[in-house]
């Protein structure tokens, strides 16, 4: 490692190395620049090293920035496009850290000033790359900005690559409340197969709640096969009114109860009993309002049971579960559970059901007749675990 120090020099090279106040380093090490001395004549600089350094540095960690000979008084870090590193300094004075990773593929400059005991002030400036991302992690995210959701709906992030280093991906995750609400994230394989954290409050959300989350995943090593995140990712949503839809398939009937109080009670029809047509039981959400869609039970494994178009289709499940228009089941409605699984309902019913849903409303389904419970990564089957169990799901927890 060179070593420049300011006041040891006195010809022309002197003046080219204060013009860059620059250093080279081996590999592995920390950068060293002295600073251009100013204040008391004759005062010696302090010396400054720099963590990564160099044009090939790795990403993924904390910049960090030491003293030697004096104290920092102040550190900027900023990249290429003029966006800063945030940062603190130690309560010595000897040492600033970054409190964001830095980003993979970046140019950062570090300008830092420094004081002596004798009173010598200085200031010092050198500069480190990067290496870019061979690959790149990115996310799905459920809800969307700027929506109104029912008080069941989760925080629901799905990655294009495996997250190997759970521990380290979670951290960068933060979630505020207009009422601090307690929750966790719960780690799973989505039905995708993908890789997959929601974070769920220990209840339903309390109406009128404000959500936001800010994933600063910029510079965060998904670990091996996953990739390096390049952006982050920053989500406010809110909570609507307090609806939850009870359905009961033993005596064949859906009530909305809103702010604790039964509103209307539909007749329906559930699932054939059986294992392959029986509808699932537990806690359903309401994810998507899709309207007329094409029911193809090849598409769920039921063969060539049916194939047709359907109207006012809420989705409740990745499995294929709906809530819609069943009108060729109109002899079975509040009589007895006759679909392939879905919550069936007379035309004008399920557009009333249709027009009152909101995405994240909770569908809570019993009966004896029901197949099993629904799993976690069916939809959003959070809530079908108790608080203690999702909380273990945690990487951190």
């Amino acid at each position: 490692m060179s070593q420049i120090r300011v006041g040891a020099l006195t010809t022309a090279v002197t003046a080219a190395l204060l013009t860059t106040a620059l250093s080279a380093c081996s590999a592995g090490g920390s950068a060293t620049t002295d600073a251009k001395g100013g204040g008391r004549p004759g005062g010696r600089a302090a010396t400054i090293t720099v963590t990564p350094h160099g044009t090939r540095a790795r990403a993924g960690a904390p910049v960090e920035v030491a003293a030697h000979g004096g104290t920092l008084t102040s550190v900027t870090v900023t990249g290429a496009h003029g966006d800063r590193l945030p940062g603190r300094l130690a309560s010595d004075g000897r040492t600033w850290t970054s409190d964001r990773n830095a980003r993979p593929g970046t140019a950062y400059t570090v300008l830092a000033a420094t004081r002596t005991a004798d009173g010598t002030k200085s200031q010092a400036r050198t500069s480190f790359t990067t290496e870019a991302a061979t690959l790149v992690n990115k996310v799905d995210w459920r809800p969307g900005n700027g929506t109104t959701v029912g008080v069941a709906q989760p925080i629901s992030l799905v990655f294009d690559h495996p997250v190997r280093d759970k521990a380290a991906v979670e951290k960068q995750l933060k979630v505020t409340t207009s009422n601090d609400t307690q929750g966790s994230w719960g780690w799973m394989k989505d039905r995708s197969g993908r890789d997959r954290v929601d974070w769920r409050p220990k209840e339903y959300w309390q109406p009128g709640t404000t959500v936001t989350l800010d994933a600063r995943l910029n510079g965060t090593d998904s670990g091996p096969s996953g990739g390096w995140f390049v952006r982050d990712y920053h989500v406010r949503f809110t909570i609507g009114a307090r609806q939850v839809f009870k359905v009961d398939l033993d005596h064949y009937h859906l009530t909305l109860w809103r702010d604790g109080k039964a509103e209307r009670t539909l007749p329906v029809s559930g699932g054939t009993p059986g294992p392959d047509t029986g509808s699932w039981r537990g806690t359903e959400v309401v994810m998507a309002k899709e309207g007329t869609i094409r029911m193809n039970s090849e598409t769920v494994g039921l063969g060539n049971a049916y194939n047709a178009m359907v109207d006012s289709a809420v989705r409740l499940t990745w499995s294929g579960t709906y809530a819609h228009a069943a009108p060729w089941n109109a002899a079975y409605f509040g009589r007895a559970n006759k679909s392939h699984g879905c919550i069936g309902m007379s035309n004008a019913d399920a557009k009333w059901f249709y027009d009152h849903a909101q995405i994240g409303d909770p569908v809570e389904v019993k009966g004896a007749q029901t197949k099993g419970r629904v799993a976690l990564n069916n939809g959003f089957g959070d809530w079908n675990v108790d608080w203690e169990q999702w909380r273990t799901l945690s990487a951190l927890d």
